[in-house]
């Protein structure tokens, strides 16, 4: 197949967002805003390096690519309306696998009505997948990590680690507790892009996605707030089933492992009661792990352990340019 028909056959026969005025098929879409904040979130996804073959079907692929960067924009508080694809194909992928990609991403896209509007495709030496989302959010109420304040309730969705035991699972032959939803965590991440629509009544919420593991997005808070943190370590929730992995992964996949795709945020305390009842309507487990601590501590994150002793944590998890 060559670009041309490629592009047309991923191209949508119609498109729901009533701000756009053209899409695939000039050099480039046409946006007419409507007033609101435009929200721009990009992430690419590196063969070899974010994804195998051996653990990811071409349909994963394409779902977790726009997942990523829908998770991005929900930590942003913002609708997704469009997204944009550019991808540099190998000789190593045939025709089917590139329409499963395409397959993935539009039924995520499809449940969040966000419309496929342009992009790029170029041959190269492997997969690469870089997706741009194009949001809208209401003035008012961006959710900035800026936002923390002393005295702030320290949340996280879902539970941590899912992700990291997926992928073990996928790489290490074996008898496994809830298989299947370990590794759906992995494949099939979810953008809580619904919850975080459910907080526009509150004015001030802090947001980061968990996308490098809790220590790094922490700190990112931290930093951004000039403020310090403090996560309790037995807080922190995870899977019935985490329990049957080693310790030191445990450990390690909770705090530093990446690609859970969920929220953490900080609220003030008087504000938590309507962030639960959001949870709650959508029967999305949300946990308090922890609090905001004064200046005096800008940008440190402190773990307070199981044995009640507290240790400055490190800013550790997925680097890209630490290899």
């Amino acid at each position: 197949m060559d670009e041309f028909s490629f592009i047309q056959s991923i191209q949508q026969s119609y498109y729901r967002q009533p701000t756009l005025r053209k899409g695939v098929g000039d050099d480039a879409a046409i946006i007419r805003p409507s007033g609101e904040d435009i929200v721009i979130a990009k992430d690419m996804l590196v063969e070899h390096v974010h994804f195998i073959k051996s653990a990811m079907k071409p349909y994963h692929i394409g779902y977790k690519a726009l997942a990523a960067n829908l998770s991005d924009i929900a930590a942003m508080g913002a609708t997704p309306a469009y997204y944009l694809v550019a991808i540099s194909i190998s000789n190593d992928w045939s025709n089917e696998e590139l329409a499963e990609i395409y397959n993935g991403m539009k039924s995520l896209a499809d449940r969040y009505k966000v419309d496929l509007i342009g992009g790029d495709t170029v041959s190269g030496t492997e997969l690469v997948i870089s997706i741009t989302v194009i949001g809208y959010a209401n003035r008012n109420i961006s959710r900035l990590r800026s936002a923390a304040k002393e005295g702030d309730v320290v949340f996280v969705t879902g539970t941590l680690g899912d992700s990291q035991a997926g992928l073990h699972i996928l790489q290490n032959a074996g008898t496994y507790k809830e298989e299947e939803y370990f590794k759906r965590r992995h494949q099939l991440p979810s953008p809580r892009v619904e919850f975080s629509l459910g907080l526009q009544q509150i004015n001030r919420v802090a947001l980061n996605d968990i996308s490098d593991g809790i220590a790094s997005e922490a700190h990112e808070l931290a930093e951004s707030s000039k403020v310090g943190m403090v996560l309790i370590e037995d807080k922190i929730p995870v899977h019935p089933a985490y329990a049957q992995f080693d310790s030191n992964l445990q450990y390690n996949w909770k705090l530093f492992g990446g690609e859970d795709f969920e929220l953490l945020g900080t609220v003030s305390r008087s504000d938590w009661e309507l962030v639960k009842q959001r949870a709650q309507q959508l029967s999305l487990r949300l946990t308090e792990i922890g609090y905001i601590t004064n200046e005096k501590d800008a940008g440190k994150v402190f773990l307070q352990q199981e044995n009640g002793k507290i240790i400055q944590l490190e800013k550790k998890g997925y680097n890209h340019l630490s290899r």
